[in-house]
C-alpha cells in the first residue's frame, strides 16, 4: 500500500499564495507574478521541493484531491528547479487524456484533433513514463497510428494503456522526481552551478487547449532578438490557417510576404501579446519570452521565462534595462557573467548557422576564424605573406612557433591545457585557441589531420576554429562580428566606478600594449621581454651572443640588440602615455632560442660561420634535462649579468627619451624566478649601477621601481627579507602552481579531467587558482612582504590574473592589482565590480 505525505503536498498559485523560489522553485514564482500582473494564466499548482522529494522515495501526495483541483481538464507537468539554469525533466503535456476525453474531442473538434491530441500524450508517456524504446512510438498521427500506439504499449507493458486520470498523474510525477535524482541529472546540473543537493519543484497547469472555431493555436513571443539583443517581435505561432480552417501551419507573428501573419489574422490578440510583453519587461524587470495559447479566439499565457539570448545579447539588455530606469546600473553590472565578455571582443561563429564537427578540444581562447590548414609555423608565415588566412595545427607548439602564431588566425594542438604554451600565447594575441584536441592525429611528414572516425584533412583544407565552444568545424563558417559596441563600453565604465582593485594588462610588444590600451587597462603588469627576441632580424644577433665564446664578444652582440630593445621599451611608453609599464628580464633558458632539428642547426651553422658540429655540440650542451627548473631567470641574470645590465640600460634609455615628450616615465623593472634574497642583492647592485652610467650619459634625472616575481614556494616564504630591496611583489602564479603541484602546465592536460572528475582537484589548478595551496602560499608571501616594508605592491600577474574566481581571492586578500592577458582585461573589470558590489550588500545586509 503506498502511503501519502502528511505535510502541504501542493498550493494553488494564486496573487496571495505563499510562493518561495527556494521551496517551489523559479517557474511556480515566475507563474504568480505573471498571475500578480493580471495576465490570463490557466489555473496552476506547484508541488513543493518536500513533496517531490517524498514522490521520488515512494511516498505520494493525495492525487485524487490534486485531480479534483482541476475538474477533469487535461494538465500539464512542468519541472520548477531554484535556478532556471539547472533544467531538469521535460515537460508532459495533456495528462490525464483517455479514450473518454478521446471520444469528447471527437465529438466537439474532430477525429484528427483527438488522434493527435491522444497519440502525442500516449507517445509522451511511453517514452519519458515508462521508458518503453522511442523508436516503437514515432508515428505521425491517425487513428491507424494511435490504434498501433496503444497496442504496442499494452504488448510491452502487460496492461493496458492507463485510463485513470490519478495514475496518470501519480506515474508523471513519479518519473519526474526519479529522473532528476538520477546520477547523469545530477552530474549534468552540478556541471551547471547547482549545489549536489539541488530539489526540483513541480508545476501541474491547466492545459489551454489550442481549439475551436475561431483562431487558435500555440505560440511563443518576445520583443528582442536573441543573438544581437536590438528591438525585435520574434518567435512563432502554430495554429489554423485562417483562409483555410483544416490545415494546420506555422504562422508569422508580423506582417511578412513570405505567409500569412498572427498580426494580420488577429491584430487585436497580437497587440494584447506585445501589451503582456511590454508589462513583463517593466514589471518583472527583465526581457521574457512568452508563452501562449489561443483557445477558440481566447488568449492564454501559459509560461514567460527570461529570452534566451547570446552574450552581446545580455550586454545590450542590461544596459538598456538600466537606460531606461528599469533597473539599477550595479543590477545590470551584476547581470552579466564576466565570462561572456571574452566573446565580445573577437569575431564569433554565428550561433544559428549548422555545424559540422570535426573535433572537440578544450576551448583555450574564445574567437570563431577560418582559414586553409597549416602544419608548421614557416608555413603559417608563407600563407600571411601571401595574404592567406590559415590555421596553425600543431601537436603542441614551442617559444620558436611564435612568428607562426602570429601569421596565423588560429591555433589548434593536439596536446596541452588550458595553461599550455599554445594556449597563454593565443589569449595574449587574441587568436581562437584549442588545445588538448585528443581525438586528431597528426602526420607532419603527411600534412594531414585524421580526425576520429578516419576522416582526413590535407595542408590547404579550410577549417573553422570555434575557439569558444571548443570545436573545429569543416569549411568555412558564418561569422559574427565583434561587439566593442557602446553597450559594452558603457557596462564596463559602470563597472571601473565600482571596482576596488587594479586591472592591468600583460603586454609584450607595441601591438600588445595598443590592445591593452584599447580595452582601457590600469597600466602593463607584465612585460615578457624575451618574446621580443623571436623576429628574425633579432633572432639571429641572439644566437650571435648565445654563441659568444668571450664577454668582450658577447658584448658585442648585446650591443646590436640594444638599440631594438630601447625601441621596444620606447614605444610601450609612449602607448601607455604615463601608466605604469612592469618589465621582467630575461627569464627563459638560452637553448629556446636554438634549433632542434638538423636543418635548422645547419642553417644556424651558415648564419654564424661555424662547423655544423660546433653547432651540434653547443646546443647539445646548453640543452637541459629540466628547463623549467634550470638555468633561466635570475640565474642567468646572476652567471651572465651583460643581458640583464643591456636591458636596465634600454629601459632607462627609453624612460629618458619617453619622458621628453610626455608625463615622467617610473619603469618598474622586474626579476624573474627569484629564490632568495642575495640574488635580489646582486642584481639589483648591477642595475642601480647602470641608471647611475645613463643618468651620467643623458644628464636626465629619473626614477624606477625594482620588484621581483615571486613563483617560486622559497620566495613566498622568504618574502619578508626579499621586499627589503623589492618595491614590489608580483606573484607569476602560473610557475608557482607548477612548482608547488610538482606538475607540468603543458603535459598535465593528459589527465587533467580524469583528476578533476575523480575530485582529486576540485578546478584545474592552472585555469582557477588553487586557494588551499597555492592561495595560501600567496598570503603567506603577501604577509610576511608587507611586515617588513608596509609600502610594498602586491600583484598577480599569472594567467590566474583574468579568471573571476581568482580575482575575488585577490581582492579578499588585499592585492593592490591583477595583470591578465589584454583580450581579459574587460573580463577582469566587470568580475572586479561584481566581488565589490556582492560584498557591499552582504554588508548592507547585516546592519
Amino acid at each position: 500500500m503506498q502511503k501519502h505525505t502528511d505535510f502541504a503536498e501542493f498550493i494553488e498559485i494564486t496573487p496571495t499564495a505563499r510562493i518561495d523560489p527556494a521551496r517551489h522553485g523559479w517557474r511556480a514564482k515566475c507563474l504568480q507574478r505573471l498571475i500578480r500582473l493580471d495576465l490570463p494564466v490557466p489555473r496552476t499548482a506547484a508541488l513543493p521541493c518536500d513533496t517531490v522529494r517524498a514522490i521520488a522515495a515512494g511516498q505520494l501526495p493525495d492525487v485524487n484531491r490534486l485531480a479534483a483541483l482541476f475538474d477533469g481538464v487535461l494538465v500539464s507537468i512542468r519541472p520548477s528547479p531554484a535556478n532556471p539554469a539547472w533544467g531538469g525533466p521535460g515537460t508532459v503535456l495533456n495528462v490525464g487524456m483517455n479514450a473518454d476525453k478521446h471520444a469528447e474531442f471527437t465529438r466537439e473538434q474532430g477525429a484528427a484533433f483527438a488522434d493527435a491530441i491522444y497519440l502525442g500524450f500516449v507517445q509522451s508517456y511511453a517514452i519519458h513514463v515508462a521508458r518503453l524504446d522511442p523508436d516503437m512510438f514515432t508515428a505521425e498521427p491517425s487513428a491507424a497510428a494511435l490504434a498501433a500506439a496503444l497496442a504496442a504499449y499494452e504488448a510491452e507493458m502487460d496492461e493496458e494503456f492507463p485510463q485513470s486520470r490519478a495514475q496518470q498523474l501519480t506515474e508523471v510525477m513519479r518519473s519526474m522526481a526519479r529522473a532528476w535524482e538520477g546520477t547523469t541529472a545530477r552530474l549534468l546540473r552540478e556541471a551547471k552551478g547547482a549545489p549536489a543537493d539541488a530539489a526540483l519543484g513541480l508545476v501541474v497547469q491547466e492545459m489551454a487547449q489550442a481549439m475551436g472555431p475561431a483562431l487558435s493555436g500555440r505560440g511563443k513571443i518576445q520583443m528582442i532578438e536573441g543573438v544581437t539583443g536590438a528591438p525585435q517581435i520574434t518567435g512563432r505561432f502554430r495554429g489554423l490557417n485562417p483562409a483555410n480552417r483544416k490545415a494546420e501551419e506555422t504562422l508569422y507573428l508580423v506582417k511578412d510576404r513570405r505567409g500569412h501573419s498572427l498580426e494580420e489574422a488577429a491584430p487585436e490578440v497580437f497587440a494584447e501579446l506585445q501589451k503582456h510583453c511590454l508589462t513583463c519587461r517593466a514589471r518583472l524587470r527583465e526581457e521574457m519570452q512568452v508563452e501562449f495559447a489561443l483557445e477558440n479566439g481566447a488568449l492564454k499565457v501559459i509560461d514567460a521565462v527570461t529570452v534566451p539570448r547570446s552574450s552581446r545579447a545580455a550586454v545590450r539588455v542590461a544596459v538598456t534595462l538600466a537606460n531606461d530606469g528599469i533597473i539599477s546600473r550595479d543590477d545590470a553590472i551584476l547581470r552579466v557573467e564576466p565570462r561572456a565578455l571574452s566573446e565580445l571582443l573577437h569575431y564569433q561563429v554565428d550561433p544559428r548557422v549548422p555545424r559540422d564537427r570535426i573535433v572537440t578540444g578544450i576551448a583555450a581562447s574564445p574567437g570563431g576564424a577560418s582559414g586553409r590548414i597549416v602544419f608548421s609555423a614557416a608555413d603559417a608565415q608563407a600563407s600571411a605573406a601571401r595574404d592567406e588566412r590559415c590555421i596553425l595545427v600543431r601537436r603542441e607548439t614551442a617559444p620558436e612557433d611564435i612568428r607562426g602564431m602570429h601569421a596565423a588566425v588560429a591555433i589548434v594542438t593536439e596536446r596541452g591545457g588550458m595553461t599550455s604554451h599554445a594556449a597563454v600565447i593565443a589569449r595574449g594575441l587574441g587568436l581562437p585557441c584549442i588545445v588538448g584536441a585528443s581525438d586528431i592525429s597528426i602526420s607532419l611528414r603527411d600534412k594531414t589531420l585524421t580526425a576520429k572516425g578516419g576522416r582526413v584533412f590535407r595542408e590547404g583544407d579550410v577549417i573553422t576554429v570555434d575557439g569558444t565552444s571548443g570545436e573545429v568545424l569543416a569549411g568555412q563558417a558564418e561569422m559574427l562580428e565583434p561587439a566593442l559596441d557602446k553597450w559594452f563600453t558603457t557596462l564596463l565604465h559602470w563597472a571601473d566606478n565600482v571596482r576596488d582593485i587594479g586591472v592591468r594588462a600583460n603586454a609584450d610588444t607595441p601591438d600588445d600594449a595598443r590592445t591593452a590600451r584599447m580595452f582601457e587597462a590600469e597600466g602593463i603588469g607584465l612585460c615578457r621581454t624575451e618574446h621580443m627576441f623571436f623576429d628574425e632580424d633579432r633572432l639571429t644577433v641572439m644566437r650571435e651572443m648565445i654563441f659568444a665564446d668571450t664577454a668582450k664578444d658577447r658584448k658585442v652582440a648585446l650591443d646590436r640588440l640594444l638599440p631594438m630593445q630601447r625601441a621596444d621599451f620606447t614605444a610601450l611608453f609612449d602607448i601607455m602615455a604615463g601608466l605604469p609599464v612592469c618589465i621582467r628580464l630575461f627569464d627563459p633558458p638560452l637553448h629556446e632560442f636554438l634549433p632542434h632539428d638538423r636543418e635548422g642547426m645547419r642553417e644556424l651553422a651558415e648564419a654564424l660561420d661555424r662547423p655544423l658540429s660546433e653547432v651540434m655540440r653547443r646546443v647539445e650542451a646548453l640543452s637541459e634535462f629540466n628547463p623549467m627548473l634550470g638555468m633561466r631567470g635570475v640565474r642567468i641574470g646572476v652567471t651572465v649579468p651583460e643581458i640583464y645590465e643591456m636591458q636596465a640600460r634600454a629601459i632607462f634609455e627609453a624612460t629618458v627619451e619617453a619622458s621628453k615628450r610626455g608625463a615622467a616615465v617610473v619603469p618598474e623593472v622586474m626579476i624573474p624566478l627569484v629564490s632568495a634574497k642575495r640574488e635580489v642583492e646582486l642584481v639589483k647592485t648591477r642595475i642601480d649601477a647602470v641608471a647611475a652610467a645613463v643618468r651620467n650619459a643623458t644628464g636626465a634625472e629619473f626614477d624606477y621601481r625594482l620588484g621581483v616575481m615571486v613563483e617560486t614556494p622559497r620566495a613566498a616564504l622568504r618574502a619578508g627579507e626579499i621586499a627589503q630591496h623589492a618595491a614590489f611583489l608580483s606573484f607569476g602564479t602560473n610557475d608557482l602552481t607548477q612548482m608547488t603541484y610538482g606538475l607540468s602546465r603543458d603535459d598535465a592536460g593528459r589527465f587533467m579531467s580524469d583528476y578533476v572528475q575523480k575530485g582529486v582537484y576540485p578546478e584545474d589548478p592552472f585555469h582557477v587558482l588553487d586557494e588551499d595551496g597555492v592561495g595560501e602560499l600567496l598570503l603567506i608571501g603577501s604577509a610576511r612582504g608587507r611586515q617588513i616594508r608596509q609600502d610594498v605592491t602586491l600583484s598577480v600577474c599569472g594567467e590566474h590574473g583574468g579568471n573571476p574566481a581568482s580575482i575575488a581571492f585577490c581582492r579578499r586578500s588585499g592585492f593592490d592589482y591583477v595583470s591578465c592577458s589584454p583580450f581579459r582585461v574587460p573580463v577582469a573589470r566587470l568580475a572586479a565590480a561584481q566581488f565589490a558590489l556582492t560584498d557591499q550588500r552582504d554588508s548592507e545586509k547585516m546592519y
